[in-house]
């Protein structure tokens, strides 16, 4: 297939590629100064007190949950709910701390919780909601956090599809006790490969910093929530505390955010008017899309088929790059052997999984053109 329309594009030029010069020359390539600056310039763009920075989106999962566990929030069994479509790094890291992981239905028009499913899915062993703001678009936070009402139960966010989206006035990813981040190639902003995890809590961003960095104190505060730390480098330097990891992000990376985080407003407007466009030329046709709750960021654009085998041949003859929504209905994946669950009919996860197709958003204005003429090939209009 000739592709005309692609599922994703770089946003550098000159400035990433004078950045990358730029820690060439320095010799420093492991995590230092450049990531230091990066989680500054993050967090303060998105309104947070910490953003560290790890090696992927899947990384900042992995240890958001792994502080919860080490901190003694979770412990192994505890319930945590999730929706039914999202991607398998969202899940791996609860199936790899013992957690019980509870599905609940996704809405095929957000694309997100199903509402009341949530509501009927809560019970006195919920400890987290785990919240995934699919392709840019937010949960509706506030009938959320209604449905937990006064029970003490911690609400996350894998936010790696949706940098960028508004919620009432703030940003997704800074809604929950942490919420992560991703900076993979096709997603709003591009480091090679990384990722971030933002906190206002204290606690949370000890732990992460030691976890990140297998588990020593050597990056802790002098006061801080997990070790006495003595002001004797030499032996902070190899001090350890937790059964860490090594997620540490590369400078090159650090220095590519620091760019990208500047077009980020920019990136932004561009793919919010790409999606007007999208939403006016799919309205006359017979396809379920997203709707936004608030201000999405619109990752790519979903759209649910009767008969997507139709859909795809239309899409190969027109170059329309495409995938599956995220991992459709993950029960249905063979790995969910080795969850522990119990497993119900998830019918909106179901009908995103047979019939459901994204393709890309991109930082420059997009030609509809072809998406147009395979539109009116599957519904027959020429």
């Amino acid at each position: 297939m000739s592709i005309i329309y692609p599922l994703s594009s770089s946003s550098w030029d000159e400035k990433e590629i004078a950045a990358m010069h730029r820690v060439i020359r320095s010799g420093r390539f492991s995590m230092g100064e450049e990531v230091s600056l990066f989680e500054k310039e993050f967090a303060e763009f998105f309104g947070s007190k910490y953003a560290v920075m790890v090696n992927s989106g899947s990384s900042a999962n992995l240890l958001m949950i792994a502080a919860l566990v080490y901190s003694g929030k979770l412990k192994r069994g505890d319930e945590i709910i999730v929706p039914a479509v999202s991607w398998a790094t969202t899940y791996s890291p609860l199936q790899q701390f013992g957690l019980k992981v509870k599905f609940v239905d996704t809405d095929i028009e957000t694309l997100n919780f199903n509402l009341e499913d949530l509501k009927n899915a809560i019970n006195c062993k919920t400890k987290v909601i785990f919240c995934v703001n699919l392709l840019g678009n937010p949960n509706d936070f506030n009938e959320i956090k209604h449905i937990i009402g006064e029970r003490d139960i911690l609400l996350l966010e894998d936010n790696c599809e949706s940098m960028g989206a508004v919620y009432k006035g703030r940003f997704t990813g800074t809604i929950g006790l942490m919420g992560s981040f991703s900076f993979f190639y096709s997603h709003h902003i591009s480091t090679m490969e990384g990722g971030m995890i933002t906190t206002n809590d204290d606690e949370m961003y000890h732990y992460l910093l030691s976890l990140r960095s297998h588990g020593w104190t050597r990056h802790l505060p002098k006061y801080n929530h997990l070790s006495n730390k003595s002001d004797d480098e030499f032996f902070e330097s190899y001090r350890f505390v937790l059964p860490g990891y090594n997620v540490r992000p590369l400078e090159l990376s650090g220095a590519i955010g620091r760019e990208q985080i500047k077009k980020l407003p920019k990136i932004l407007s561009v793919r919010r008017d790409n999606a007007k466009n999208f939403k006016k030329l799919v309205h006359k046709y017979n396809v379920i899309t997203q709707n936004e709750i608030d201000k999405s960021s619109w990752f790519g654009f979903s759209m649910i088929f009767e008969d997507r085998e139709k859909a795809i041949e239309a899409f190969k003859k027109y170059g329309i790059e495409y995938r599956p929504i995220v991992a459709g209905n993950f029960t249905r994946n063979p790995v969910i052997k080795y969850f522990k669950t119990k497993l119900d009919i998830y019918p909106g996860a179901s009908i995103i999984d047979m019939g459901g197709v994204y393709i890309g958003n991109h930082a420059y204005k997009i030609d509809f053109e072809p998406l147009k003429n395979a539109l009116d090939e599957i519904y027959s209009l020429f």
